[in-house]
């Protein structure tokens, strides 16, 4: 009796000096997979051997949870304290396939934590002894680096706005800039209306002229760039290379081989151009001949009108007396299908044709003259490669006080074919009134 007593007490004895087993951090989440639903599978949680914070040594191992409609819930060893390098894998398996991996940090803590807590980025040194966090939240210095970042990064001002153009005040945060959409920005961000004064005027968010089909590398604008620097030109949101994407000619755009637009891309243009400005019956212009538009325009291959090119008549850019001279000429590529080709002034059709498809070409001009009053009358004639002139003639609408285009179509007559129609060239002359 008294041996089995003194065993006892030795047992007691040696059974206080264990060390207590580390303490651990719960991580409880809800897992969803990217269309909405909640996770089903396996998460699979590794390990190499560290010393935890208490001088426990946790031993190299994985362990592997059954992850049933999103849940998860594990305890698991501190390693933001523990020693250098201390981290665990994380492999994610669902369907029985591999999904992904990540590495978890996981500080000490008296509340759950959410798996975004213990995420960290591949790369990311973890363990060391980093200072214990004791509640459910990370504060921005427990980050290293964070607070450093976060001070080089501009900060929003009293006046920023969604959909605006950003400045920076004087106090270095981000503002919107407040005038009217169309509105010219100055560099400290104050806005004036464009084209004041006679430095000139600028054209937002024009879309070039021309078939966008992954095979017509030639657009042309409403007015040539000045200067031609002006010119931003977007393809799909992204800025290109003057010279490198594409090569301007007054307002002809034609992009090089690597750069042609493709079916389904968007074209947009900015730019300034010099008006030219003047008033009917008071214009100071230039007393002989000038061209107004000059270059070549794009292809179509379906049988809806498209523009080819195009032509703007600036405001108070024609005077009583004035006389234009539109010269253009159409190709027709194929036997298989007849082809439309097309010109008109505003809504006005000068031209509208309907070709054989053995037509190879159509050339034409038409003289639009102004009258004293103003008034607008059109004489035209059009040739095909195969059939008799037709001359057209009467009133167009239009103020030349107001904007006037001129638009250059084209389409072909029939579907399912490889046939196309380009507008090859096209002038417009302005011969001023007798001074």
């Amino acid at each position: 009796m008294r041996k089995l007593a003194t065993f006892l007490l030795l047992v007691l004895a040696s059974s206080s000096t264990l060390p207590a087993a580390p303490a651990l951090t719960t991580i409880q989440d809800i897992l969803y997979k990217a269309d909405g639903t909640r996770f089903n599978g396996t998460l699979t949680i590794q390990w190499t051997n560290f010393q935890s914070s208490d001088t426990s040594i946790v031993a190299t191992q994985q362990l592997t949870l059954q992850i049933v409609n999103g849940v998860l819930k594990v305890q698991l060893v501190p390693t933001t304290n523990a020693s250098a390098g201390a981290n665990y894998a994380v492999n994610y398996q669902s369907a029985g396939r591999f999904q992904f991996t990540e590495t978890w940090a996981v500080p000490p803590s008296n509340a759950s934590l959410k798996v975004r807590d213990v995420r960290v980025s591949s790369g990311t040194v973890v363990g060391g002894g980093t200072t214990p966090v004791t509640g459910g939240q990370l504060q921005i210095s427990d980050i290293q680096g964070l607070t450093n970042e976060l001070l080089v990064r501009p900060i929003r001002g009293a006046g920023f706005a969604p959909a605006r153009a950003a400045f920076i005040n004087t106090a270095g945060q981000i503002e919107g800039v407040q005038g009217n959409l169309g509105d010219c920005v100055a560099v400290d961000g104050s806005s004036v209306p464009c084209g004041n004064g006679t430095s000139g005027a600028s054209v937002f968010g024009e879309t070039p002229g021309g078939t966008v089909n992954g095979s017509n590398a030639v657009f042309s604008l409403v007015n040539p760039p000045a200067p031609q620097s002006s010119l931003q030109l977007y393809r799909n949101g992204l800025l290109m290379s003057q010279n490198i994407d594409y090569t301007l000619s007054t307002n002809q755009i034609t992009f090089l081989s690597l750069s042609v637009p493709q079916t389904g891309d968007t074209l947009v243009a900015s730019y300034q151009y010099t008006p030219a400005g003047s008033i009917i019956g008071n214009q100071t212009a230039s007393t002989g001949p000038h061209v107004l538009c000059n270059g070549t325009g794009g292809t179509a291959a379906s049988t809806s009108l498209a523009i080819l090119g195009t032509c703007n008549i600036g405001a108070n850019k024609l005077v009583a007396g004035d006389r234009l001279e539109i010269k253009f000429g159409f190709t027709h590529q194929g036997t298989a299908s007849g082809f439309k080709p097309s010109v008109f002034w505003g809504g006005t059709a000068l031209v509208l044709r309907t070709l054989n498809s053995i037509d190879t070409a159509m050339t034409g001009e038409a003289e639009i003259v102004v009258a004293s009053d103003g008034a607008l009358t059109h004489f035209t004639t059009s040739t095909a490669a195969l059939g008799l002139p037709i001359m057209t003639s009467g009133g167009v609408p239009g103020n030349i006080q107001n904007p006037n285009t001129v638009a250059f179509d084209g389409a072909l007559a029939g579907a399912g074919t490889s046939d196309s129609i380009s507008l090859k060239f096209y002038t417009i002359t302005r011969y001023p009134a007798p001074q």
